[in-house]
């Protein structure tokens, strides 16, 4: 009997982790990329050409696929129109380029989900091929960028996401000026080119969100030293409990049934059923409807027992959200207990803010962490 209470235990405390994380892989990794806005061609330049401060026109499109949340590549085609403008001489060119990029999801890397869900920040990298065409010679002046910009984004829902760009391409080996003169052994990365543009991130696939809005945690390596630490507590106890009173233990996890009321309370005050949730989510996770039946059933048979509900939040983020947070998620669980049949009397709600007890560098510590724990009294 002692050997499948601790495995019950055991086991809903493993289902909870797991829960947090069997869905990380369920994300968009392909999107298209659109842009459209104005350009400023810096060199080289003869005498007497120029072109605005702000130039149009300039166009972006692009397909990029992610790796994962945080990186990922970008193939993608520019156009750029450079014509004379005010004082200078007349000239009308034309550049085109294609692209392959690295694709870095700042947002992810720097954390944004611990302020906002809604900001965010792609910067990008890479090498391509270009031409430059004017009236003034014919054929192409072929060139090799190099190209490099950051990219804000705004989410305006799972599918789409407003940007604004601004990138710099530099061009090797360009053997003419912007306004189509020839610059004889101009080698080097000579052209200078600012593009800002603004226009949208069209995500594609079957899944809810894109791998840029998704945060992910590391499933490799899941630190189970707190649970089995749990587990060993729970075995000195139950050699506690006397001999002659025997314990009967449902064998399904989901819905345990044990005749002995003292064990049970005694579990739910150690924390060995507790409800878990996703990161800055306040509805519980699915498995965690078995922790939830076990108190359910506890207070259904013990109607003059009263029940705290104490949330929690891990150490991302400030203070006071967190309070909010671990609040939030308590007030959920008892709205659950109350449509259940549970008289609002019975349920405390007390919100605990971050846990500090649990490692905040660690992200199967922190799955420990965000969660509801229950005080039977």
């Amino acid at each position: 009997m002692k050997k499948v209470v601790m495995t019950l235990a055991f086991a809903l405390a493993l289902t909870g982790v797991h829960a947090q994380t069997e869905n990380n892989n369920s994300y968009n990794k392909w999107s298209i990329d659109l842009g459209a806005g104005f350009n400023k061609p810096q060199r080289p330049f003869n005498s007497g050409y120029s072109t605005n401060t702000i130039s149009p026109w300039t166009g972006d499109l692009g397909v990029r696929y992610m790796f994962n949340n945080k990186f990922g590549l970008k193939a993608d085609f520019g156009y750029n129109s450079f014509t004379a403008k005010g004082s200078s001489l007349d000239f009308d060119s034309k550049y085109y380029r294609v692209d392959l990029q690295a694709v870095a999801n700042l947002g992810r890397i720097m954390n944004f989900e611990t302020w906002t869900n809604t900001f965010g920040l792609l910067g990008h990298a890479g090498f391509g091929y270009g031409q430059l065409r004017s009236d003034s010679f014919k054929g192409a002046d072929e060139v090799g960028n190099f190209i490099a910009g950051i990219t804000g984004q705004i989410r305006l829902s799972n599918r789409v996401a407003l940007t604004g760009d601004f990138s710099t391409i530099l061009n090797a080996t360009q053997d003419h000026t912007f306004n189509g003169a020839y610059v004889p052994e101009n080698r080097g990365f000579s052209g200078l080119i600012f593009n800002g543009t603004v226009g949208l991130n069209i995500y594609l696939g079957k899944n809810t969100k894109h791998a840029d809005w998704i945060v992910l945690e590391n499933n490799n390596n899941t630190d189970i030293s707190a649970l089995e630490n749990k587990v060993s507590d729970l075995e000195n106890q139950i050699k506690k409990i006397p001999a002659q009173k025997e314990v009967v233990v449902e064998k399904q996890v989901t819905t345990p049934q044990l005749t002995d009321s003292d064990l049970i309370k005694r579990m739910i005050n150690d924390k060995y059923y507790s409800v878990y949730f996703d990161f800055n989510k306040t509805t519980p996770i699915e498995n965690s409807t078995a922790a939830i039946d076990v108190v359910l059933n506890y207070l259904r048979k013990n109607p003059s027992a009263s029940l705290d509900l104490v949330g929690y939040a891990d150490q991302v983020g400030k203070a006071e959200y967190n309070e909010k947070l671990s609040y939030a998620r308590a007030t959920n669980v008892k709205t659950i207990f109350e449509k259940a049949g549970i008289a609002s009397s019975r349920l405390n709600v007390v919100a605990e803010g971050a846990d500090t007890s649990i490692q905040k560098d660690s992200d199967e510590a922190r799955r420990l962490a965000r969660r509801v724990t229950f005080i039977v009294k």
